[in-house]
């Protein structure tokens, strides 16, 4: 079963190819962890402080 990507991947590669490079799938995939774990993070912060919303500060 096929990882769930939470980036738009057309526009990473956009920005990626803007500076000139290129993106692998697997650079898409880490970017994807990445973004996973802050929000997992981030939403820890939320519940911790007594809220249903992550904010800002909370990234």
């Amino acid at each position: 079963m096929a990882k769930e990507i939470l980036v738009v991947v057309s526009k990473v590669k956009e920005y990626v190819k803007e500076k000139g490079l290129q993106t692998s799938e697997t650079a898409v995939e880490a970017l994807s962890d990445a973004v996973k774990e802050l929000l997992d993070k981030a939403a820890e912060r939320a519940k911790d402080n007594g809220r249903q919303t992550i904010k800002d500060r909370d990234i």
